[in-house]
């Protein structure tokens, strides 16, 4: 089977980087081209863009950059056409996804079409569930509390379990950040900035600003090869700071608390049972339309999942060094620690078994047949 996927950010790349290894599993024969990143190309097939070149961060910039997003959207649709799938697979990336997803019904591909992630829509556009249910031939998400949000719109979804369960495990977890990296022997702060760049510039300075007062730790900045070097430039220059590329797992494994920019990284944190405080800064004009749209209580996966307030977020103008000091202070005590671990706890509870990657293979193969 001929199989096209769109993953749009490192997140992705890893979901999907794990559901083409099941789907190898299940169809020896199959063949992948897909839009993704590095994970997905080590896993083999044609990759036709990296997600670096795609990610475009809220509401001004996509704006600024509508004449590429609009020649993207022209390439990809000409490259399906030209692939012929029999399976076109969505995941997560909704502003691209949702519009590629309409115009394939509407064209009427051959290729069934299997979003695999669900955007964020019941955080804000819900009606998009609509447009969901018409254009989409089987829908698989991977939060607990998302087949009840599709269910006030009559959509019947699969629900397989969240894939960073299956990816954990698979950690070299006994292996020391000192004895890779050669690190010093000080216990390990990580600082996860985010996976695109005007993330990382608007988080790693605030984060770095709190260096100093923790000088009996050393701060790991877990950064990603897709971005240019001199993103991470700020941090290269400090002392007691270490930047790391393409480890964050491993960065992770090894830290005694985490500062972590708001996404997917704060439930990866939350699995590895390392204490975080939540951060997000954005420009100014995507932070007051976001705040006017956007429906939930929460911006991490961590507090939406539990449906309260574990890990503390600090957003916008309450990212400041002083109250990153107050937050990161707490969860180093033993107070602190204690009342994350219990609520972790009670997440991989809700969360269930591993095994999301496999079950999503295989209702897209009994999709196929």
């Amino acid at each position: 089977m001929r199989y096209y996927l769109i993953a749009g950010e490192a997140s992705g790349d890893i979901h999907g980087a794990n559901l083409m290894k099941a789907l190898a599993e299940y169809d020896k024969d199959a063949r992948f081209r897909f839009w993704g990143g590095d994970r997905m190309a080590a896993v083999g097939g044609e990759q036709v863009m990296h997600y670096r070149d795609t990610a475009f961060m809220g509401f001004a910039e996509v704006i600024r950059n509508l004449p590429t997003i609009l020649g993207f959207l022209k390439s990809c649709k000409s490259d399906i056409l030209g692939f012929q799938p029999d399976i076109l697979i969505l995941i997560d990336y909704p502003g691209f996804n949702i519009r590629i997803a309409e115009w394939a019904k509407k064209v009427g591909i051959k290729a069934k079409v299997v979003y695999y992630i669900s955007p964020q829509i019941w955080a804000w556009k819900a009606g998009r569930a609509k447009i969901l249910k018409r254009v989409v031939d089987l829908m698989l998400v991977i939060l607990p509390f998302e087949p009840d949000f599709y269910r006030q719109y009559n959509f019947e979804v699969q629900y397989v379990g969240h894939p960073l369960l299956d990816h954990l495990p698979t950690l070299d977890a006994e292996q020391s950040l000192q004895e890779k990296y050669g690190l010093s022997d000080k216990p390990v702060i990580a600082l996860l900035p985010g996976s695109r760049r005007q993330e990382v510039f608007k988080h790693l300075s605030l984060m770095l600003s709190i260096v100093p007062d923790f000088p009996d730790y050393q701060f790991v900045v877990a950064a990603v090869s897709s971005l240019p070097k001199d993103t991470y430039a700020i941090a290269d220059k400090m002392n007691g700071v270490t930047v790391i590329y393409n480890d964050t797992s491993q960065v992770l494994s090894n830290a005694n608390a985490a500062l972590v920019a708001s996404g997917t990284a704060t439930l990866e944190t939350a699995l590895m049972n390392v204490p975080q405080v939540v951060c997000f800064r954005g420009a100014w004009l995507t932070y007051v339309l976001a705040k006017r749209l956007i429906k939930v209580k929460y911006i991490s996966l961590v507090n939406l999942i539990l449906d309260h307030t574990l890990v503390k977020e600090l957003i916008q103008n309450d990212l400041q060094p002083e109250n990153l000091k107050r937050e990161l202070n707490f969860i180093l005590s033993e107070e602190g620690k204690s009342y994350l671990e219990r609520g972790y706890q009670e997440l991989r509870a809700k969360l269930g078994a591993p095994g999301a990657s496999t079950r999503a293979a295989q209702s897209i193969i009994h999709l196929i047949k």
